[in-house]
């Protein structure tokens, strides 16, 4: 996590920010280039992973076969979707009732809803002494997110930023979290996060909500 993910989170985000900011802008060719550079980290992570690390995880969990693996990943996959589809209709009308902008419903309401798959993952990954696969599924959401959605939907139409309070506001509590999790999770000397981490960071997420309705 240390020398491959967590650089490879914070690389993503800064491109991102640097790409969005200098121009207000996501354009095409910035797009292709970070889901370039996601296939290239994908890769590397499947190809030059040490093969200690592979057959480690492969010892932690019953394999499933062939046939309920392709359909637990089709009857996942349709779930999310239909509950994607579900969420952001239902969001965009409440707020658009309530006469709240659309950047406050993506950051608040819509992105609580995409993230509840991440939160179940982890939750359950802890429950079953699986830390790796939390911590893993924190940081490889992040890099996913930035690179392919917002890469992959830039390809297909440039992105404008309508709302400027993204840039000076969102972009900056997005870094500075994400340093943050460094420093809870690494500098201590256990390295792991407790119950007070979790408190402080779930803190700073309703602050961060209050300060947008407020």
């Amino acid at each position: 996590f240390l020398k491959t993910d967590w650089p490879m989170m914070m690389f993503s985000t800064l491109l991102f920010i640097g790409m969005i900011a200098f121009d207000n802008r996501l354009s095409s060719y910035e797009g292709l280039i970070m889901v370039l550079l996601l296939f290239s980290f994908i890769y590397y992570l499947l190809k030059k992973a040490p093969e200690g690390v592979i057959e480690a995880a492969s010892d932690e969990f019953e394999l499933l076969n062939r046939f309920n693996t392709i359909k637990y990943l089709i009857a996942g996959g349709f779930a999310l979707w239909l509950g994607s589809e579900t969420l952001v209709k239902g969001a965009v009308s409440l707020a658009s009732e309530m006469g709240v902008s659309e950047r406050i419903i993506s950051i608040s309401i819509i992105s609580v809803g995409t993230s509840i798959p991440e939160l179940s993952a982890s939750i359950i990954a802890i429950i079953r002494k699986e830390k790796a696969i939390s911590l893993g599924n924190l940081i490889g959401s992040n890099v996913f997110n930035i690179l392919a959605v917002m890469g992959v939907t830039s390809i297909i139409k440039p992105i404008e930023v309508q709302d400027l309070n993204l840039i000076s506001n969102d972009f900056v509590w997005m870094f500075l979290i994400s340093i943050l999790v460094l420093l809870l999770v690494f500098v201590p000397k256990d390295k792991r996060l407790n119950r007070i981490n979790g408190i402080i960071l779930l803190g700073l997420y309703v602050y961060f909500i209050y300060g947008l309705l407020g």
